[in-house]
């Protein structure tokens, strides 16, 4: 039976059979024999080419294949629902619109003519002739025998009738070389005036198809009769099967009656046995399902009373439990179709009462009495809503929290103001119905405390919530733990169960209902390696759920659901323990993220309560209440705003701008307004100065003083007692005498209530600095234009500006140059390296300042010079001696050491007196060339010498020249 599967009816061309070989000649091409398809396939051996591709009864019986086709091709040439017989092959076939349809020439393809295969004619043609003149050189050997050539000789004559082409075995009409092979386009056109000779040619096409396939089907026949007796071994070869079939039945009846005995014999007991063990582990299963489908059916009620006790992680837990018993455990129970969809709905319930819960708390956390207690409300319940939260992946709760500390801020400012209005009686509040109006009639002391008492309950709403959202952030971290703590277990169990898939656990299949042998004992009886591999596979996610029908799974119960979800307990900071559940489905990137937003929450708390404060500021800086502020006032309200700046940084961690910017705001107004006032104030000194010597009173002098020991700041004032101390005639600075005007004692205390401004407020220091500059300029530039440009006659009435004015002038300015590097080093150390290049003003002031001081000296001069140069231009040399002019420059000059010398410094005045002794000698010598009076020891000579010692004399006899080099004898013309 075998052999017949293997092989065909019909021998292939390699067959071994003599009866069906034939000797075919090499020359001659026939098609080859293909065999019969057979009633079952080829069985497989390995070979891809000797697969059978003929159909099969068995594969292919409800199958159609083109051997069904009964339709013959004249019958399908011939259409028997048409009136008449066609004209040609097409219209038969297609009907009679092919005929009419026109094919439109394409546009992109040429018009191909015979002129355009000329050239390959004439090169293909004598070829062609010599291909045939080798044809009948070079016959083929006939090595047919003749006998059988003669036979087959009329079929053979029949069939060269055919064209070769149809005998090829890649013979396929869809190729357009063979289509137009068959059927000649030439016989066809689609012009009106050939239609009668195309018709001719279509019917004689139509007739030598025919003729052709009725040589063929006459040689099958022949074929065909010539394998009869093929024919009858066949069938005789089928009475000899049957024999063989009818034996075989027989045995294996034989066969099956001595299975059956050893059957009942042998196997059915121990089968037996086996099946009442299945049948009662499926009981033990049945049983257990149903106590876990009663645990499932009090999950609702459950629910409530955890709910009732806001246990909302419980409630979670608990139907994400139920949950996947039902998917994995319970799938298919009828009764419990509709409880996953209840319990979804459940779940977004408590989606929105923990939503709702959160925002209750918050509200209650953040408007409880500000105290200096700063305790979290309720921890333990926050934890859980927390948990909650994070368990739903509710990760927008903290937006809620946001949203009410905005609120509450606004709620503190207002109540503070409430308060503290209550407890003003000059507010009417029945006629000042408006808070903020209320507000404004508050004088500075009251608005002062009522600013403290906001920052203070400010800072203690920062602590709160501090508080609050380092607890949440806690959670989040513990969350965070347990997933890394979870990945390391996994990657463990992993390294694990590589490990042990080494162990083997060779399992032999019950071929009875396709379970395991081993799942028919019970797990005690198991290895333990192969319990391991049993409840592993069975609390699988892949594994199938249990039912009725299995028959060795272990026992279903709530374990093997719960199992999955471990929990680990972790304990708050606030000493809160929690028990985290490994189904928190949020990734790192997901905890992080919101780790950083609650952080940003803090950083915004802080931003808000800046914000609200400055909206205070500026309901209150409406009228210019801000800006009329003195400067203690103004210092004290400023360090009060950079002391809660700096608390607020210190809690939330962060800088926030919006009140450093306001209290900048107001510095720079607060400054303008500073320095405008005592620019006007010293504006008005200097119009009403008459620049004399003013005494200095005790409380400049210890002013001074104190800024000689390095304290740059204004003194308090002293007790009355020691105030009854006399001023001083002069200021007295590191040892030296400064004659002074008032303007001058009152500009230095200026400048000093300028420096103690820089370190009470440090943020105006670069200000200040301009300010100051601004100030010293001003002052040397009016002070130039009263003194040295006269204007103090027309502004006070002097008479005239004496030397006395310019002296006590220059002295005043050495005194301010004397102060400008002990500023210029105040706010060096108060500026930041970036800004050391606004120092450059102290430089360029200094500077100023001594070409002032050099000017007036050059003043002094020339006065000197302008009166020398009117006494001796009239100079003559002649007795008495001395002369009149020398006894008025004496007395002129007297009269200048008197008015300067207690004004200016020793070394001053004896440079001041050498340039002007250096200008008396240049006027005298040159009146002495114009007398034509020279060193001859004449008598000329002499009076000359007479004058110039009482000159001497009396100069040197003054207070502090006696030591003075005049040099006299450069008056005289030396001899060349």
């Amino acid at each position: 039976m075998a052999s017949s599967h293997s092989s065909s009816p019909v021998p292939q061309s390699n067959s071994s059979d003599a009866f069906f070989k034939k000797e075919m000649d090499a020359t001659k091409h026939f098609r080859p024999v293909q065999s019969l398809p057979d009633v079952c396939p080829k069985e497989p051996t390995g070979d891809p080419n000797n697969l059978c591709d003929s159909p099969s009864l068995v594969v292919d019986q409800h199958r159609w294949t083109i051997y069904h086709s009964k339709v013959n091709l004249p019958a399908a040439l011939n259409d028997p629902r048409l009136a008449k017989r066609e004209s040609d092959f097409f219209t038969k076939t297609w009907g009679v619109d092919f005929v009419d349809t026109e094919v439109t020439p394409s546009f992109y393809l040429p018009q191909i003519t015979k002129e355009h295969f000329a050239l390959y004619q004439q090169e293909i043609t004598p070829r062609e002739k010599v291909h045939e003149r080798c044809k009948n050189i070079y016959t083929p050997k006939d090595t047919f025998d003749r006998t059988l050539l003669h036979t087959h000789d009329k079929s053979r004559t029949d069939l060269e009738q055919v064209p070769k082409i149809f005998m090829k075995p890649d013979f396929a009409l869809e190729d357009s070389l063979t289509f137009n092979a068959v059927l000649p386009w030439s016989h066809f056109s689609t012009a009106g005036g050939k239609g009668n000779r195309d018709a001719a040619s279509s019917k004689l096409l139509q007739e030598k198809l025919s003729h052709y396939l009725d040589i063929v089907e006459v040689n099958i026949a022949h074929q065909i009769s010539l394998r009869s007796e093929a024919f009858f071994h066949a069938m005789t070869s089928q009475h000899e099967l049957q024999d063989y079939l009818r034996k075989t039945s027989q045995a294996v009846k034989l066969l099956r009656e001595k299975i059956s005995k050893i059957d009942k014999v042998m196997c059915e007991g121990s089968l037996r046995v086996l099946r009442l063990s299945l049948t009662r582990n499926n009981c033990i299963k049945a049983y257990n399902k149903l106590k876990l489908m009663a645990t499932v059916h009090q999950t609702q009620p459950t629910v409530q009373l955890l709910l009732s006790t806001s246990e909302f992680v419980g409630a979670l837990d608990l139907i994400a439990t139920t949950q996947e018993v039902l998917q994995q455990e319970l799938q298919g129970i009828h009764s419990f179709r509709h409880l996953g969809s209840q319990l979804c709905e459940l779940e977004k319930l408590i989606d929105k009462m923990m939503i709702a819960e959160f925002s209750t708390y918050a509200r209650n956390d953040l408007n409880r009495p500000l105290e200096d207690d700063c305790q979290i409300l309720e921890e333990e319940r926050l934890v859980s809503l927390v948990f909650g939260l994070l368990k739903q992946r509710k990760l927008n709760f903290y937006e809620i929290y946001g949203d009410e500390m905005i609120i509450t801020a606004k709620n503190i400012i207002k109540q503070c103001v409430v308060n503290t209005v209550s407890q003003i009686e000059e507010i009417d509040t029945e006629v000042v119905v408006k808070l903020a109006d209320q507000m404004r009639m508050m004088n500075f002391p009251q608005w002062f405390d009522l600013l403290k008492n906001i920052f203070s309950k400010f800072t203690i709403f920062l602590k709160r919530i501090k508080a609050t959202l380092n607890t949440i952030r806690s959670v989040v971290f513990l969350v965070l733990d347990k997933n890394q703590k979870t990945r390391d277990l996994e990657d463990t169990l992993q390294k694990n169960s590589a490990k042990d898939s080494t162990v083997d656990t060779e399992v032999a299949y019950l071929t009875h209902e396709g379970m395991f042998i081993s799942d028919a004992f019970s797990e005690g009886d198991l290895p333990p390696v192969a319990a391991d591999t049993t409840s592993q596979r069975n609390t699988s996610p892949n594994s199938e759920p249990c039912s009725s029908d299995s028959v060795s799974e272990p026992e279903c119960t709530t374990d093997s659901s719960s199992s999955k979800e471990q929990t680990s307990s972790s304990v708050t900071p606030g000493g809160v323990e929690m028990m985290i559940s490994d189904d928190m489905k949020l990734t790192d990137l997901e905890l992080v993220r919101l780790a950083n937003n609650i952080q940003e929450l803090l950083y915004n708390a802080s931003d808000i309560c800046h914000d609200r404060s400055v909206k205070f500021l500026m309901a209150r800086a409406k009228d210019g209440f801000l800006e009329k502020l003195n400067s203690n006032e103004f210092v004290a309200l400023s360090r009060l705003m950079e002391g809660f700046i700096l608390d607020t940084e210190q809690i939330c961690g962060r800088k926030s701008m919006s009140l450093r910017g306001a209290l900048q705001s107001q510095a720079n107004r607060f400054v303008n307004r500073f320095h405008e006032e005592r620019k006007t104030k010293l504006s008005l000194l200097l119009d009403n100065e008459r620049w004399k010597q003013a005494e200095v009173p005790a409380e400049f002098q210890d002013l001074v003083d104190s800024v000689s020991d390095g304290r740059i700041s204004l003194i308090e004032k002293k007790p009355a007692a020691t105030e009854e101390r006399k001023p001083a005639e002069f200021l007295i600075v590191e040892g030296q005498k400064y004659a002074t005007v008032g303007t001058v004692l009152l500009l230095i205390r200026i400048i000093l209530e300028y420096c103690q401004c820089v370190d009470n407020i440090p943020s105006i220091t670069t200000d200040m600095l301009t300010r100051l500059s601004d100030l010293l300029k001003y002052f040397n530039s009016r002070s130039c234009q009263l003194v040295l440009g006269a204007g103090a006659l027309q502004v006070v009435g002097l008479k005239t500006i004496t030397t006395k004015n310019l002296a006590l002038s220059s002295r005043c300015l050495q005194l301010i140059v004397h102060y400008i590097p002990i500023i210029r080093a105040h706010f060096e150390a108060r500026l930041q390296p970036k800004q050391f290049s606004m120092l450059r003003h102290f430089d360029h002031i200094t500077k100023d300042y001594h070409d002032h001081i050099a000017e007036i000296s050059a003043k002094l001069v020339a006065i000197m010079d302008s009166l020398f140069d009117k006494l001796l231009s009239k100079y003559e040399v002649k007795a008495p001696v001395p002369s009149a002019c020398f006894r008025n420059i004496c007395k002129q000059m007297a009269k200048m050491h008197e008015a300067i010398y207690d004004l200016l410094p020793e070394e001053q005045t004896q440079m001041l007196f050498l340039r002007i002794n250096a200008s008396y000698k240049l006027h005298l010598k040159r009146q002495l060339a114009h007398l034509n009076v020279v060193n001859d020891g004449g008598p000329l000579n002499g009076l000359v010498t007479s004058d110039v010692a009482f000159y001497t004399g009396n100069l040197q006899a003054l207070k502090g020249l006696n030591n003075l080099d005049l040099n006299m004898a450069e008056i005289w013309e030396q001899k060349r």
